[in-house]
């Protein structure tokens, strides 16, 4: 996995906002927004510096972690499920709660394929993962709601649970997440309680009439208004809370539910949101109605037809 992308089975708003438009990653799924790549700074070391620098660099970089010697398959004392998992007691923990699906956990962890290939690691990167645990492949939301805090599993995670089982002659094999059965050492350092999910609006299902619309038919009203006087542009950098919805009432998507705000820039996001956020002042919050040709257009894995968001704007930066 690369920062635990490949971890992420659900895509929050920092991809499912992105227009079809770029092909540029928005901040990284699943991570705080301040771990986002910052612009790229103009070089100035000559070639012979650049080149010591490179070779510094690797001279540094941690070693892959080895590869358990049980990874091939899960051996006879590994406890498995219904569905599947197998997992085994490295350290017992000195907690005495489990997590819930919905909960933000912080874990240490390192990811093979049971040829022993380190496909992903936070322990080697030196620094934990945190995320809501029903965002990730279902393996894990199923494994570690058996932890405790301080608590360290061996899980060995069927494709079925992952990314799907490898096939002969896949030609995307080469490219994506790891297939086949995944072997995950795990340590799950605390979590916390996620957010209760905001109420499904009343008038979800369509445009009220005491909403505004646009020439290009997207529709808003006003829930509390702000305290700002200017409005963002389509280049600002905003910084939001949120949460989207289908008509049908089902969220997709909520930043308040993660506990922690969206950052991002409005020329890198669905029409609707650039557009939207534009009619905005800090600290105001606003319902909007989007419709599907300024939203993903039907593009298949993604939220379909019009999609309603309440945001709130916190910060502007132009």
């Amino acid at each position: 996995m690369k920062s635990l992308w490949t971890l992420l089975c659900c895509a929050v708003l920092a991809t499912a906002l992105t227009a079809c438009k770029s092909s540029a990653p928005a901040p990284a799924e699943g991570e705080s927004d301040s771990d986002s790549a910052a612009p790229a700074e103009t070089a100035e070391a000559t070639t012979d510096e650049a080149a010591a620098a490179a070779i510094e660099a690797k001279a540094v970089a941690p070693a892959d972690i080895p590869a358990p010697p049980d990874v091939a398959a899960a051996p006879e004392n590994a406890k498995r499920s219904e569905s599947g998992l197998a997992w085994t007691v490295l350290q017992e923990g000195t907690g005495d709660k489990n997590p819930s699906a919905a909960d933000i956990v912080t874990v240490n962890y390192t990811g093979w394929t049971t040829d022993g290939r380190m496909f992903d690691s936070s322990t080697k990167r030196g620094q934990p993962a945190e995320f809501p645990l029903n965002r990730v492949i279902k393996g894990w939301t199923e494994g570690v709601q058996l932890m405790v805090a301080g608590e360290k599993r061996r899980f060995w995670i069927p494709g079925s649970l992952a990314y799907g089982e490898a096939t002969p002659n896949d030609p995307h094999g080469a490219m994506g997440p790891p297939r086949g059965t995944l072997v995950f050492d795990v340590e799950l350092i605390s979590f916390k309680e996620a957010p209760k999910p905001p109420d499904v609006p009343k008038d979800v299902a369509k445009i009220p009439k005491n909403a505004k619309k646009t020439d290009s038919g997207l529709g808003s009203r006003v829930l509390a208004k702000g305290t700002g006087k200017d409005h963002p542009t389509a280049t600002s950098v905003v910084t939001v809370h949120y949460s989207g919805w289908t008509t049908d009432g089902k969220m997709f998507d909520s930043s308040i539910v993660r506990g922690t705000p969206a950052t991002f820039g409005l020329n890198q996001v669905i029409p609707g949101w650039t557009e939207g956020l534009q009619l905005m002042v800090v600290g105001e919050q606003r319902r909007i109605w989007i419709p599907e040709n300024l939203a993903y257009g039907g593009r298949p894995g993604r939220p379909a037809g019009m999609l309603v968001f309440d945001v709130e704007l916190i910060d502007i930066k132009n």
